[in-house]
């Protein structure tokens, strides 16, 4: 769901996993916060079991409306589950293609699953009072929406909003945190690892009305953090210096990367992204699978994405990584054609 294996990969390779171009998976290859930095984290005390000082790094990084609070969980996968679990929806609606979590938890909630192909029609009638799933940007394409054509339907339709912001802080684009208060009935899920590359650190947050988070932490446990973990994020939302970089940074390197799959005529589309990767659409004559074959000689690894609603084995993501890989990406794919 979110990559390669790239442990797997490595042992089929004879290799490292770090020695391995691992283009699969979409997180940031800079980090916000030094892992030394943790040493002095104390182990023997329980964690804090408000998460205050957590919930108030999260706050001053990403101001909320005075109606709104904030919960974090161990990962955004478990926030995702935590939160339909809570919501117990009847009928949800998913914006497909995203990611398979969401699919994966419907099936286990029996949800009445309806799945929208934002790419075909965008603007497909919804049930009533249904709970609506929309990944903003989008995954594995990366398109940034302006929802305020699709909000007001929603509302008009009594749903429950439920807006994945993963991607949202590659992009200079506002939060629809700010809404909070205005439209019943929002949650906000927010997946800090892709953007402070510390996929390892397990803390996601959801953000809604104060009345909603006050009655999803009565299903909740105690302790549902690391000590460790809150450190990390703690640090690294503190580091205001590292927003702006690393989206001038990721702008640049997508770019790149952009240019080095055009440069390669392999490819039939290169959709257009504001998040940190790249979807591309391989003709007929040679699919994702075919594609990986080749580039495991260099020990690069990409991600077919057929297993996302509406996209097939053509379908091929690449996230953005730094300059040496990407520059060997670009030999790599050169070397197919010739």
């Amino acid at each position: 769901m979110h990559g390669g294996n790239i442990y797997q990969f490595a042992a089929q390779l004879g290799c490292l996993p770090e020695q391995v171009f691992d283009f699969s998976a979409n997180i940031n290859p800079e980090q916000a916060t030094n892992v030394s930095s943790l040493q002095q984290v104390q182990l023997g005390p329980y964690a804090e079991p408000q998460y205050r000082l957590l919930k108030q790094a999260f706050k001053n990084r990403y101001p909320l409306p005075d109606e709104a609070d904030v919960e974090p969980f161990n990962g955004a996968s478990a926030a995702i589950f935590a939160l339909l679990r809570h919501l117990q929806p009847k009928d949800l609606v998913i914006y497909a293609p995203l990611y398979g979590e969401y699919r994966h938890i419907a099936e286990q909630l029996s949800c009445k699953l309806h799945t929208v192909n934002r790419l075909l029609d965008i603007n497909a009638d919804i049930a009533q009072g249904s709970t609506i799933i929309f990944v903003n940007p989008s995954t594995p394409d990366g398109q940034l929406y302006d929802l305020q054509t699709l909000l007001p339907v929603w509302q008009a339709a009594n749903c429950t909003i439920v807006i994945d912001e993963s991607f949202l802080d590659f992009s200079d684009a506002e939060s629809v945190t700010s809404q909070i208060g205005h439209i019943d009935k929002l949650y906000v899920i927010k997946s800090l690892s892709k953007f402070y590359g510390c996929a390892g650190i397990r803390i996601g947050f959801i953000v809604g009305a104060i009345q909603a988070i006050t009655s999803l932490q009565r299903g909740e446990p105690a302790w549902k953090c690391s000590s460790l973990d809150m450190a990390y994020m703690q640090q690294a939302l503190a580091n205001t210096d590292f927003i702006e970089r690393t989206r001038q940074r990721t702008g640049y390197l997508r770019n790149l990367l952009n240019i080095a799959l055009q440069q390669s005529s392999l490819f039939e589309y290169i959709y257009p992204s504001q998040a940190n990767f790249l979807l591309s659409r391989l003709p007929q004559s040679m699919d994702g699978y075919q594609l990986q074959n080749h580039l495991a000689v260099d020990r690069i690894l990409i991600r077919v994405c057929e297993n996302f609603d509406g996209l097939d084995k053509h379908h091929v993501r690449f996230a953005v990584k730094d300059e040496f890989a990407i520059n060997q990406l670009a030999r790599s794919l050169q070397n197919i054609n010739s």
